[in-house]
């Protein structure tokens, strides 16, 4: 009991010194539909709701800010945010930020191509020769982001590079299974591109947070209220609202080339 206590009473004031300085925890992402974008003018996504739910449980105020992917990064290494949503854990970024024991959710990156120009990968030596969209701020782990079989061509937004995709000016786009579907669907595309049955990696997203006094304890609340939060009808009522979302993806182990959504340089 007096453990327990101690880290309830820490992490109560970690959360008043919040609110002593009338601040809030500030956190950037990129939007990353389904998980986590704007609509209408709104904030919305599965791992977004879960976020403010879990936050709003523990008394926590939040300011939300959408910028690009590398922006976020280097926000987080300036001081300049307090966290990140849908980050994915990276040993070089221990010194730097803490993660919950217990992830948002889970992405599957693949790989898609225009039906017009069709690639159906099955591995990553099917891409010799070609030229594949990615997006700045992502690492893809060594064997793709290191082969000199095919060539890597970022561009500024998943629209954009599903736009380069049915221009013709790339090969094939990388990236997270049902935000390619989403993209897809928001631009129309249905019946003109395809997914190849290659598997870049299965990661993991967390919410994490910029190291300092009391945050380890406030992880480890988030942590927990985050596992509680998902055992309840509340949550697959927003697995159901994101459709293919389900909660056991939050618990996909991940595999070899695991793909980083880090990078250390500034924009």
């Amino acid at each position: 009991m007096p453990v327990l206590f101690k880290l309830l009473t820490a992490a109560l004031f970690a959360c008043l010194s919040l609110a002593a300085y009338g601040e809030k925890l500030r956190i950037v992402t990129e939007p990353w539909a389904p998980y986590v974008y704007e609509d209408n003018g709104s904030m919305a996504g599965l791992d977004y709701e879960t976020t403010v739910i879990v936050f709003q449980r523990l008394g926590v105020e939040v300011q939300w800010q959408f910028l690009p992917w590398k922006r976020c990064l280097a926000m987080l290494e300036q001081g300049h945010a307090d966290g990140a949503l849908d980050i994915f854990h990276s040993q070089d970024r221990d010194a730097l930020l803490l993660y919950p024991s217990e992830p948002l959710s889970a992405v599957e990156f693949v790989l898609f191509y225009a039906n017009e120009r069709p690639h159906p990968a099955e591995t990553l030596d099917d891409l010799r020769g070609l030229t594949v969209g990615i997006s700045p701020g992502y690492l893809y782990g060594d064997a793709f982001s290191e082969s000199s079989a095919f060539q890597r061509e970022p561009a500024p937004s998943h629209e954009a590079n599903f736009g380069k995709l049915m221009l013709g000016r790339i090969d094939m786009v990388v990236t997270d299974r049902r935000v390619g579907q989403h993209v897809i669907k928001a631009l129309g595309l249905e019946g003109k591109v395809s997914q190849a049955s290659v598997v870049v990696s299965h990661q993991q997203q967390f919410l994490a947070v910029r190291r300092g006094a009391g945050m380890d304890l406030l992880v480890q609340r988030f942590a927990a209220e985050l596992k509680r939060f998902k055992q309840e009808p509340a949550y697959a009522s927003l697995s159901a609202k994101y459709a293919g979302i389900h909660p056991q993806t939050a618990t996909m182990p991940a595999r070899r080339h695991a793909v980083e959504q880090q990078e250390s340089s500034a924009p």
